[in-house]
């Protein structure tokens, strides 16, 4: 038509860092006994038999659920923290069941109201949905530790703090002390702290409870919050620990009005956790047998993999809990993926992480048995 003026729809992102594993990802495959994807943290294991049970008991659900969660879903995640995390009276009016976790970490800067001129900060090296969530909102991501690092003028205008312990990829765990010191730093900016939690219960050495190790802390411990949860969120995805990343189950806690106005604008966006996915929730977060079975194929995993990858050149760093296993061979990070991939080995790159990832690989326990097998043998092999 005449005088129409075309444009272009959709957001301007960068490409999905992922894609360029591409390449490697095809000559792995090319490997005679197959590919060992050990690039992304996704389970392998079975999603045990009573939580399947639940989803499918709650099958018959025509009507719509509740943003907020049942009642039920949030006194189990409040009885979940009381037991595993250290918090105990969390009120499950403060409880927010969520799409999974990432949603969340996309869209909070957001759903906080932030936008141009607000600043997030991040970990150095992190898991590159926080910076994604800054960009959808308008606002700019900081990369920084201790907000002490920042110059005057870039912590005048923090207004979210993104902490995630243990980190993805490096595994770090930040003490309660730690923890205190930075709730206390945001506190003075009147910024928000938001706490990614969702590898707390894999923690390893001193950090293993299964073998006399302490558990990690949360941000609404009373060690680091100092008895307020005002101004905190912990998030939280039982992907990892139950073995239901498909059911895109997760929830959020913390400050009663932070909790209360996300309720709130989640219900005009639709952001609903599905009614059999809530059932499946409360029933795995009110069994905690499980959590320790699938522990322990991680470690065992764990325990072929880290001799492997030494033999084979790799310094493993940090690695304190999670599902993976930072390391350097003291090169460019592609070089040691191009490496692996010969092998038929897929393993992450560090450099998709941030800066600081550069000459660094990660790697996932999220193989099966015979394939973690297979990489460790073919390392060896390989290491002569």
């Amino acid at each position: 038509m005449s005088g129409t003026v075309s444009r272009s729809f959709g957001l301007n992102l960068p490409e999905y860092p992922w894609e360029a594993m591409a390449p490697y990802a095809r000559q792995a495959a090319a490997h005679a006994d197959g590919a060992v994807n050990l690039s992304i943290g996704t389970p392998v294991d079975p999603t045990p038999a009573f939580i399947q049970e639940a989803l499918a008991a709650a099958a018959d659900a025509p009507g719509y659920p509740t943003t907020h969660g049942t009642l039920e879903l949030r006194q189990a995640i409040a009885g979940w923290f009381a037991r595993r995390r250290a918090v105990p009276g969390l009120d499950p009016q403060d409880i927010m069941p969520t799409v999974g976790s990432k949603e969340l970490v996309a869209w909070l800067p957001l759903l906080l109201g932030l936008g141009a001129g607000d600043v997030v900060v991040r970990p150095t090296v992190a898991y590159p949905t926080y910076d994604m969530g800054a960009v959808l909102a308008g606002a700019t991501a900081v990369a920084a530790d201790d907000l002490e690092d920042l110059d005057e003028q870039t912590r005048a205008r923090v207004r979210l703090v993104w902490v995630n312990s243990p980190g993805n990829p490096t595994g770090i765990v930040r003490g309660a002390e730690s923890l205190a010191r930075l709730v206390e730093q945001a506190r003075e900016l009147g910024a928000v702290v938001a706490s990614d939690e969702c590898y707390a219960e894999l923690g390893w050495g001193e950090w293993d409870t299964a073998r006399g190790g302490a558990p990690v802390p949360s941000v609404l411990d009373p060690r680091v919050s100092g008895g307020s949860n005002e101004s905190l969120l912990a998030v939280y995805s039982l992907s990892k620990q139950s073995n239901v990343a498909g059911y895109r189950a997760a929830f959020v806690a913390g400050d009663s009005a932070i909790i209360a106005n996300l309720v709130n604008s989640r219900k005009h966006a639709g952001m609903i956790v599905p009614a059999p996915v809530q059932a499946a929730m409360q029933a795995a977060l009110s069994e905690d047998g499980h959590v320790a079975e699938q522990k322990d194929k991680y470690r065992a995993r764990r325990e072929l993999l880290v001799p492997a990858l030494e033999s084979f050149g790799l310094d493993i760093r940090h690695s304190e809990a999670g599902l993976y296993l930072w390391a350097t061979a003291g090169e460019d990070t592609w070089q040691t993926v191009q490496r692996f991939a010969e092998l038929g080995i897929v393993v992450g790159p560090g450099v998709i992480y941030g800066d600081a990832g550069a000459g660094f690989i990660r790697v996932a326990l999220t193989g099966s048995d015979e394939r973690i097998a297979a990489a460790a043998r073919r390392l060896a092999e390989a290491a002569g």
